[in-house]
Parts: structure tokens; sequence; C-alpha cells
């Protein structure tokens, strides 16, 4: 008699461990501890499984995160994501990449050392790997290195690359890119940036195939950079609420932000729900340590951090612009028209209409480095369009031929004001900021529509020189200065 209560004892920890077994088995984030007891989840770590999860199970095809540096993005994303889709899928053809070979392979060891555990074999009985930590190919039939391992009796293998590395010949079922830039100094290299978005267009595209999923996660360095990237040339939809999981759409990337200190948005995001001003992961990084560190330098920090690369300290149009949906009654049409300088320079015009309400609501902007052979053409297709009735043209640098060719290729429709612009092109544009960002409305996909423009025209900077091309605020304050619009103080130092 005296056992039955040990045998009962044993019988529900079996019990307990079929059922703890079962849920690892079902769920990323139970995999997640059952693989690693020591693991400390708090409640965004939870937010990141389900994410994970949902991309594990394939119903997110491509997804970006975005976290802070010693968060613990890569533990699940990197180390345990891989043997997790390995033990649902053992034939699936996975890919780990960072920045260095070096730094991919030892997400690649990480990963056999989790898939040779026992706990994981109880778990996935049918994906095992070699026992051998250096099995070549060619001296056994299942390959384990640090470059690649195979999954006994299937299809599944893992390979580690660096940036830069080669693909050739292997196809790519699941492509996890994690930090593929070391630090700020190659974040803000246009060299190593222009090279990772060539690897990820002609590498890492041309391996993937119609059922083939993407995963980049990484800290934010520059608002050019693969993200960056991505989101101007594909279409992005942040996560934020959870009945976006019940209409996935393969064909577009997810994205969602984590950043170390919650921002007034975060309350609205049901994958985080910090209160403003809150820390991500308070006891590795509490909010006086995060604070010290914005003070160092509060642009890095809005970039590394924050997973926000468009810096708000220094911006010219810092309060951004006014969204129309619908216009007022319109008074008239104009245009204005900046011709490019030189070959790096963009051509800008800009079409608006003046209403009512004394405002100017912009209606199609033409944004271009190509030559005039083209730009004559479109730009009299677009004052076509807008039904634009007087068109001011820069007649500096060529802007007087320009504006000739421009008014013979509409047919003499519209008025064409040639112009030449004399005062300083600094003071102009800082001067104009604050009227621009009162009285000009924009329409509410204009960031879309015109990504170059918008890109130029919200990061610009008050540090004139900081700035790569002045394009953009060049030709939005020549509008305001030729609208016939009352502006106040600005009137006296710029209206002709």
């Amino acid at each position: 008699m005296s056992s039955f209560p040990s045998i009962a004892i044993a019988q529900k920890k079996l019990i307990i461990e079929k059922f703890q077994r079962e849920m690892a088995r079902n769920h990323f984030l139970n995999f997640t501890r059952h693989t690693m007891p020591a693991y400390q989840d708090t409640a965004i770590h939870i937010n990141y499984s389900i994410i994970l999860d949902l991309f594990a199970k394939g119903k997110i095809k491509k997804l970006i995160i975005s976290m802070p540096p010693q968060h613990g993005k890569s533990e699940q994303s990197s180390r345990r994501l891989p043997a997790y889709m390995l033990g649902i899928n053992p034939n699936l053809a996975i890919t780990v990449s960072s920045y260095s070979t070096t730094f991919a392979r030892k997400f690649s060891t990480q990963i056999q050392r989790i898939m040779a555990e026992q706990n994981y074999n109880n778990l996935f009985p049918e994906t095992t790997i070699s026992k051998s930590r250096f099995a070549k190919k060619s001296d056994n039939k299942y390959a384990r290195t640090k470059d690649e391992f195979e999954i006994i009796n299937k299809s599944g293998i893992v390979r580690a690359v660096g940036r830069g590395g080669a693909l050739t010949g292997n196809l790519v079922d699941v492509m996890i890119m994690d930090d593929l830039y070391k630090d700020y100094a190659e974040g803000n290299s246009p060299v190593i940036r222009e090279a990772v978005i060539d690897w990820y267009t002609s590498v890492v595209r041309t391996r993937l195939h119609n059922n083939s999923q993407e995963l980049i996660v990484f800290t934010r360095w520059h608002e050019e950079d693969l993200i960056g990237y991505l989101e101007r040339k594909e279409e992005v939809e942040i996560l934020s609420k959870k009945e976006q999981l019940d209409h996935l759409n393969p064909n577009i990337w997810y994205k969602i932000n984590f950043p170390a200190i919650a921002t007034s948005q975060c309350k609205e995001n049901e994958f985080d729900l910090r209160e403003f001003d809150t820390p991500l992961w308070p006891a590795r990084h509490n909010i006086e340590k995060l604070k010290t560190d914005r003070e160092l330098d509060s642009e890095k920090f809005e970039s590394l951090y924050q997973g926000d690369p468009i810096p708000k300290k220094g911006l010219l149009y810092n309060r951004g612009f006014n969204i129309y949906v619908r216009m007022p009654n319109v008074r008239y049409r104009r245009n204005y028209t900046d011709v490019a300088d030189t070959g790096k320079d963009y051509l800008c015009s800009v079409c608006y209409t003046v209403c009512e309400d004394d405002c100017m609501y912009v209606t199609d902007v033409y944004y271009t480095q190509e030559d005039n052979t083209i730009t004559e053409k479109e730009v009299a297709n677009m004052l076509d369009r807008n039904r634009t009735g007087e068109a001011v043209i820069e007649s500096n640098s060529g802007g007087m031929s320009f504006g000739r060719n421009v008014d013979r290729e509409s047919g003499y429709k519209h008025t064409i004001k040639p112009f030449h612009q004399g005062a300083n092109k600094e003071s102009r544009i800082l001067t104009g900021a604050s009227e621009l960002q009162r009285i000009v409305y924009f329409p509410m996909n204009w960031t879309t529509r015109w990504p170059e423009f918008a890109r130029d025209l919200l990061k610009f900077k008050k540090n004139f020189k900081a700035n790569k091309n002045d394009d953009a605020p060049d030709a939005l304050t020549g509008c305001l200065e030729h609208s016939g619009v009352s502006l106040d103080a600005y009137d006296a130092l710029y209206r002709r």
C-alpha cells in the first residue's frame, strides 16, 4: 500500500511531461521554454514568439522585425526558430545569414547543439543530425559542419552564409537574415548598404521559389538599409492589430518594430501595449540606462534603439505636413518646376491648387534624374492631366529652353512663365519651412505615390550641409513663393 502514492505521483509526472512535450511541439514559445529551461521571457518576448510561431507554421511568408541590440531577438529568430521549423518539417532547406560568415557559422553551431540534445529528440524523433560534428558529404552520407548540416533520412538542410556569400545551385525554402550590418559604421556606409541590397536582389532573391519564406530581423542603423529599401520598393504592412493575423497576405511584407522605450503608438499596438516611456526589457535595460544612452547621442539612439532611423532632432520639417482627403473649392491651379542643374540633381515639378481657404493642395509630383528628352514630355503630360493654368519654370541652367520645349509639347495650352532664381537657396528653404508646414496639404498616400520626393523632403535637416540634395524642399519652397497666397512674415522676404 505504501507504494501507491509514489506510483500516482510518477503517473502524474508522466502526464505532465507528455502534455509539456505536446505543447512544445505545437507552440514556438513552449518549444523555447522546453529546450532552454533557463529562458526568462517577458510580455514582449511572448508576443515576439506569437509572431515567429505564425512564421514557423508558414502563415506569414515575409516578415520584418526590428529590435534593439541585446534584447533577445536572435535567441528566438536565429537559434531556436530554425530548429523548431525543422522539427515541424524536416525537409526544409533553411539558410541563416548574418554580416559575416563567422557570425553565421555561430548560429549554425548553436542550432546544431539544440538539435543534438535529448529533450529535442524527445519532441521530434524524426529530425536527427549526424553525431559527428565534422562530417562532410565526401566522407559521410549526411554532412554536419559549421557551414551546413543535413537531416538524416530527410532532405532538410541548414546552411550558414555570410553577407555577400554565394548560394549558387542551392534552393532556399526559408531565408533568415539576422543583423546584416555589423555596426553603426557599416550601416552608415553607402558602399556597404548598396552591397547588401545588391546581394539580396541578385543572390538571395534568385534562390527563392513561390513558397519560400523570408525573415529579416536586425537592429536599424540607417533609413536606407535593406528594410528601408524594401519599404520603398515593395508593399509593407505594419503589424499592430491581432485581427490582421486572420487575413494574412502571402505576397506582402509584415513588419513590426519593438522600440527600447515605448512611444505613444505602443499603447495602440496589440503586440506591445506598453505604457508610454517604459522600457522594452526592464530586467536587462532599465529606463534610467536607456535615457542616459539617449542623451549621449539622440540621433543614433533613435535608429539603434527605437528602430526609427529618421532622426526627429534636427529635421527641418519636424511637424510634418497636412493631409487631405477632399479639397475645398478650387481657386486656381499652378505648377512650379525646378530643372536639374547637374546629373546628380533631381528635376522636381510640383502641381498644386490654391483653394478658397488660401492653402496649397499638392495634386501631382514628378521627381526624377532622367534627362531632358524624357522629362520635357513628362512635365507637359503632367500639366495636361492636372489642368494647370500657370506653370513657373526656373530658367537657371537650361531652364529657359526646357520651358519652351514643355510649352511646345503641351500644345501651348498653359501659361509658361520662365523665372530666374537669384535668392540664396538655403535662406529661402529655411525661412519658408514653417509656412509650408502650415498651408501645404498632401494627398493621403503621397509618401507611396512619390517615395523619393517624400524621403528627401521628410528627412531634410536644418543643418543644410548635412543633406545629400535639396531639390525637393527647393521646389516646394518655389511653389510657396509663387502661389499667390498671403504669407505674413514670409511675404516681405521672398514673395514675387
